[in-house]
């Protein structure tokens, strides 16, 4: 394994973790995007890190509303609506 600044233990939690990209939910091992996504090429893009804590997403509306502003910021359009990210983000937390 080659080793750098962003090592982190393995943790077995992870080992089955979906992942949803593009619409669709991937195993881990599965889970890619292209070498030709903006985002790796040029490395636009935004985030935000949510919180899950007992089964309640701590804050979701001041995430939302900060990964909107981010993305508006630059130009990105996110592709879907705030309801329909988190329905997908509900239905991630329901595969794993």
């Amino acid at each position: 394994m080659t080793h750098g600044t962003h090592n982190a233990l393995a943790d077995p939690r992870n080992a089955d973790v979906r992942i949803y990209i593009n619409g669709e939910l991937q195993h881990r091992e599965d889970a890619k995007i292209s070498v030709f996504d903006s985002g790796y090429l040029v490395g636009d893009g935004v985030w935000e890190g949510l919180r899950l804590h007992d089964g309640v997403l701590v804050f979701l509306d001041e995430h939302l509303d900060r990964l909107w502003q981010g993305a508006a910021t630059i130009g990105m359009d996110l592709g879907m609506s705030r309801q329909e990210l988190t329905a997908r983000i509900q239905q991630t937390l329901d595969a794993n």
